[in-house]
């Protein structure tokens, strides 16, 4: 197959983009106490200087005490951190590539245990972890209130410092996806209920990023079907399901969705070829990306295991992509594995590619 599409550019307001490969966001928990070193910045700056167009981060937490899952998980808040940010950012854009980070709350996912402020118990809408599984006390309005404006906050630095958008994590189970998800918000108020209601939550971060960046500064949202709490778990059923609930997020200011499956061919709904992010541009009209497994054959949950996995032929990817089913596609293990991976499939030295090692989970390669 051509990868002239692969490696065509890409416009969106302020974010203009050499190729449609991004790499997606993985957490790598080499920060400490929340503080990206120069090595965190190395490893990004050389998967720019591999070829990806654009970089996401993993998780970066927002400022709120039980916002994250552990202390060497980076964060998104602080002058020490921040200035880490801002030298992963000159190193990335030096190294001719673009870089947004991630903006994330894990939710009831924390283990206080385990995690800073331990004295403090995890924030969820229904206080619920999974269905049936109480951890914590509701969240009060008031909390849900400050965790908005710690989104905003963070997006608001992310451009000051020189980022060239945001993505705002809201899937896989984490806090925004409990609100999303009716198993984990039974919650009888305006931030729960309906569809519309358990959507709320996220518009109104949507909203308030967009009211403290500029208009053309990018909102990506990431959103799944599944949870790590049930990998069967679907916010949507049906297109007419999935329409309701992406339409009032992709009028609350989404610029891209960010479409995670576990394994990108497979459909999203019967009687039709279209994955999640196929379903979902067209639905919105917004550009998307799509992401699960790309390069290899085999879903990530392995890889927490420290299991190993094989390459994949890209050529059904590349026929989605050039039939204009989504327009970014999104690679993470592979790219863990080798920083090199764009440029290598560009120059078709597919020969080269590496084999996805369990092991690369334990160093910044």
């Amino acid at each position: 197959m051509s990868n002239t599409t692969l490696f065509s550019s890409f416009n969106l307001k302020s974010l203009s983009l050499n190729n449609r490969i991004v790499m997606a966001p993985m957490t790598r928990q080499f920060s400490p106490n929340g503080v990206p070193t120069d090595e965190v910045a190395g490893y990004y700056q050389r998967r720019a200087e591999g070829g990806t167009g654009l970089i996401i981060t993993e998780g970066t937490t927002v400022n709120d005490k039980v916002a994250t899952m552990g202390a060497t998980i980076p964060r998104f808040h602080g002058e020490d951190a921040l200035s880490g940010w801002k030298k992963v950012v000159n190193d990335v854009h030096n190294a001719g590539g673009k870089i947004m980070p991630q903006l994330w709350h894990v939710g009831m996912a924390r283990v206080a245990d385990n995690a800073p402020h331990s004295e403090l118990p995890s924030a969820g809408p229904s206080g619920l972890f999974k269905p049936g599984k109480q951890g914590a006390e509701p969240m009060t309005v008031e909390h849900i209130e400050s965790v908005i404006e710690a989104f905003a906050q963070a997006a608001a630095d992310a451009q000051k410092i020189g980022m060239d958008g945001v993505e705002i994590h809201g899937a896989h189970g984490y806090l925004i996806d409990q609100f999303f998800w009716e198993g984990t918000n039974q919650r009888t108020d305006s931030w729960g209920g309906s569809m519309e209601n358990r959507g709320r939550f996220a518009v109104e971060i949507i909203k308030a990023i967009r009211a403290a960046t500029s208009d053309n500064f990018p909102i990506v949202l990431r959103y799944s079907q599944w949870k790590q709490q049930d990998y069967t778990a679907r916010l949507a059923n049906t297109p007419q399901e999935l329409e309701q609930f992406l339409t009032q997020l992709s009028d609350a200011g989404v610029d891209i969705f960010h479409c995670s499956q576990r394994r990108y061919w497979e459909n999203e709904f019967e009687g039709s070829d279209l994955n999640l992010a196929g379903w979902t541009k067209k639905i919105t009209g917004k550009p998307t990306i799509t992401v699960g497994s790309v390069g290899l054959n085999d879903d990530f949950f392995g890889a927490f295991k420290g299991q190993d996995s094989n390459t994949r032929s890209v050529d059904d990817l590349l026929e989605r992509l050039d039939a204009g089913e989504f327009d970014l596609v999104a690679v993470g293990r592979a790219l863990l594995q080798d920083p090199n991976w764009a440029n290598k499939i560009k120059e078709g030295r597919t020969d080269e590619l590496k084999q996805y090692s369990g092991k690369a989970l334990s160093t910044l390669s």
